[in-house]
């Protein structure tokens, strides 16, 4: 079965940053997409960031400039640094695989997710 752990998230201040990790098992990690998605309360998950297998990246505009996505195939990780931090990114963020860059729906069950709220 295929699992994603995420970890990384907290609590930060308007403007601060944090690293996101996300550890893939039971995958051939290197042949899939990976992406990050969040969810706040009361809202629909959306897609904030993606990379291809040979590292093209795609963000959602809300974080262009300030979210950089990268993975290590090696350890089966996505990483997503998060700098500039708005109280809009709060949310609960989740890793996962996707088919194709141009499919975003993710490819199996989700993790527990991390926690990341921005607050004064």
């Amino acid at each position: 079965q295929v699992q994603f752990v995420e970890s990384g998230g907290g609590l930060v201040q308007p403007g601060g940053s944090l690293r996101l990790s996300c550890a893939a098992s039971n995958i051939v990690f290197s042949l899939y997409p990976m992406a990050w998605y969040r969810q706040a309360p009361g809202t629909e998950r959306e897609l904030v960031a993606s990379i291809s297998a040979y590292d093209r990246t795609n963000y959602a505009d809300s974080v262009k400039g300030r979210f950089t996505i990268s993975r290590d195939n090696a350890k089966k990780t996505v990483a997503l640094q998060m700098n500039s931090l708005k109280v809009g990114d709060t949310a609960v963020y989740y890793c996962n695989a996707m088919r194709a860059m141009t499919i975003t729906a993710p490819m199996y069950d989700w993790g527990q997710g991390t926690q990341v709220t921005v607050s004064s």
